[in-house]
Formats: structure tokens, sequence, C-alpha cells
């Protein structure tokens, strides 16, 4: 039996020379409680990340999705769920709704002041991926 409170780095995507997206499986739920400072979902962060990152991580935001939108300040160590991801891009997450209702993740994580994308989409689009980029067609506005 897999054990699913040991979080497990499951696959490490380049999305170019010098960023790559780590996929993180298991864990006990933790998460940020505000988007950090680098935060791709904050407006004043884009173009801090390239395109091809947010076409990798654009399954996080499908309907249903069973993959979190990892913080990435945390760190490979001590993966935990993105505040902005929460705040804006996982109210059709399957694995988020799931958590909500194990009480893993509590509904206090806050904006603090900061502009956040409306939606991976606009998000995705704001940092280069094309509006019609069949990654991020399914993902939810």
């Amino acid at each position: 039996m897999r054990d699913m409170v040991t979080p497990r780095i499951t696959a490490i995507t380049a999305a170019d020379a010098d960023n790559v997206v780590v996929t993180v499986e298991g864990g006990r739920g933790e998460f940020m409680r505000r988007p950090c400072a680098e935060c791709p979902w904050r407006v004043d962060q884009t173009g801090s990340f390239p395109a091809e990152a947010f076409r990798i991580s654009a399954h996080t935001a499908y309907d249903m999705a069973d993959h979190l939108f990892g913080c990435h300040t945390a760190g490979r160590d001590h993966p935990v769920a993105c505040a902005g991801f929460l705040l804006r891009g996982a109210a059709h997450n399957l694995a988020v709704r799931i958590r909500y209702l194990c009480g893993q993740i509590v509904p206090d994580v806050v904006a603090s002041g900061v502009e956040l994308h409306e939606s991976y989409r606009a998000m995705a689009i704001a940092n280069g991926v094309a509006a019609d980029d069949p990654a991020i067609t399914r993902c939810r506005s």
C-alpha cells in the first residue's frame, strides 16, 4: 500500500534552462496561508516564469484535477499547496475539495492585499501562453 502521508516527487519537468516544474503526490495537506512574494498568481509577478511552466502545470486547474499547484518557494523537501492557487485556481480541483472536506485545508488563506490573476487561464495567458493553447483549454475560469 502506498504511503499517502509522505509527499513523493513523481516527476520533474524542465520549463526552460532555469526553471523546472516538480510534481508531488501525497502529503498531509499542508498549504501556504498567503501568497509569497514571488507567487506566480500575483499580477506583479507576471513574466517572472516561462510560459512553458504554465503549460506544464495547467492540469492542476482542470475540472476534477487530482494534483495540486505547489508553492515554489517551499521547496522539494517540504512541498505545500500554493496560497494563490487555493484562492484563485482550486475551486474545481478534486484533491483540494477532498482536503477541505477532510479538514486538511481550512479556509483561512488570505490574499494579503495583493492583486492576483482571476483564474489559472488568465494567469497563463498573461504569462505568454496563447489563449487557444490546448494545455489551457480545459482550465476552468
